[in-house]
């Protein structure tokens, strides 16, 4: 592998313009790079850090390989480049396929900018998709932590981007699996019932779209969607505070300007929405066996409904071991556990979601402790994978 401090490090991730941009001649290349990639960046993440790291990727590497989301959307620079990528093919161009065939994308932000990455690389459907190595920029960073690449937000200089090259370089690939979720909505008696506003979405799902009336997922008097996560899905107080911060950062983006200060904002706001005191502030029929029905497949095409304890007000469907900036919902389930509800220890890649329940955040506290975990209520079944580079 490459020495980080070698004068010639860095062209074994660089990639030439004339592969890039979708009318410029082919160039003569030399050499061909060992890990080219492509990096996108969200420059309103991590308060400042955002827009350094894309100054100092800039550089380092070709400017055309580096992408600002703030600016450009990931599936239109993707349908771009690898439109480009098969015309050089077809021409005979040996360079542009080796080019194809290493590529790594890098994604600096929080969970939704990866999820909204994953999500897009999904979607273009490839015969080879390219890994995704995350550089945690966010509040939670649980994707990035789940993957090795750790949770605190990372240096900025040239040397830092520089050893983070050479781990992405080194890396081994791993999948990840995909969850998809229909939410079906009365349709209401008069009026329209139109798509909420993608910036007005779940962050976890990475599209969402109304089916149409001719799908086999229609349903009469329902207006039915359907999207998709990799990280994890709530439902009930944790959606509440979640969305609740969403909704402040959006409203006043420069009081978030780093992770210390987001974390801290996310504490207040469980605060203030009742979540500690949950059982003096929220009336019992706000709980989630009276709100929700949960079925479980336990093998396909066989659902039962999900038990769920009276004093639950919040469930986690975990994709990863990884929740509220590192933690594990799940633990580590007892030999006992193991044999009796065949209850496993959570993967990334291992087909199984995770259903876990809260009472309240003290409950959520126990997880700091050593052996501490959620009330587990489910494992369940899934099949889809993507890949995402893991550092081990």
């Amino acid at each position: 592998m490459g020495d980080c401090k070698s004068e010639h490090f860095l062209r074994d991730f660089y990639i030439p313009s004339y592969i890039l941009v979708p009318d410029l001649e082919v160039e003569p290349v030399s050499y061909i790079p060992a890990c080219p990639v492509l990096v996108f960046i969200n420059s309103r993440s991590g308060g400042q850090l955002g827009g350094s790291l894309l100054e100092t990727y800039h550089d380092l590497l070709n400017k055309d390989q580096v992408f600002d989301l703030s600016e450009e959307a990931p599936e239109k620079v993707l349908n771009k480049i690898y439109v480009k990528l098969e015309k050089l093919k077809i021409s005979g161009d040996g360079f542009a396929a080796e080019v194809e065939k290493r590529l790594r994308l890098i994604v600096a932000g929080g969970d939704g900018t990866d999820s909204w990455l994953l999500g897009v690389v999904s979607d273009l459907k490839l015969s080879k998709p390219p890994p995704i190595a995350t550089v945690p920029l966010g509040t939670g960073n649980n994707l990035p932590f789940s993957f090795g690449w750790g949770k605190k937000n990372p240096g900025t200089n040239k040397e830092s981007v520089k050893l983070f090259l050479k781990q992405v370089m080194e890396a081994k690939e791993m999948k990840i699996d995909s969850w998809h979720i229909i939410m079906r909505m009365r349709a209401p008696e008069e009026g329209s019932c139109d798509p909420i506003p993608p910036l007005e979405l779940p962050q976890s799902l990475h599209a969402f779209h109304r089916v149409s009336q001719t799908d086999s997922l229609n349903m009469e008097g329902c207006h039915t969607f359907r999207g998709g996560f990799w990280n994890y899905f709530s439902m009930g107080m944790d959606a509440q505070v979640s969305y609740a911060f969403h909704s402040e950062r959006k409203l006043h983006p420069e009081k978030f300007k780093n992770q210390l200060v987001n974390q801290s904002t996310y504490a207040k706001l469980g605060c203030t929405q009742g979540w500690f005191c949950a059982s003096l502030f929220h009336p019992s029929s706000r709980n989630i066996a009276n709100l929700a029905k949960v079925k479980i497949m336990k093998r396909h095409g066989h659902w039962k409904d999900l038990h769920i304890p009276h004093s639950i007000r919040s469930i986690v469907c975990l994709n990863l071991p990884s929740f509220s900036g590192g933690l594990n919902p799940w633990g580590t389930p007892n030999k006992k556990k193991e044999l009796d509800r065949g209850l496993t220890l959570p993967y990334v890649d291992d087909g199984l979601l995770e259903i876990v329940g809260f009472r309240d955040a003290w409950q959520g506290l126990i997880l700091l402790a050593p052996k501490g975990h959620g009330t587990r209520l489910a494992q369940r079944y899934s099949c889809a994978v993507l890949w995402i580079c893991h550092l081990h």
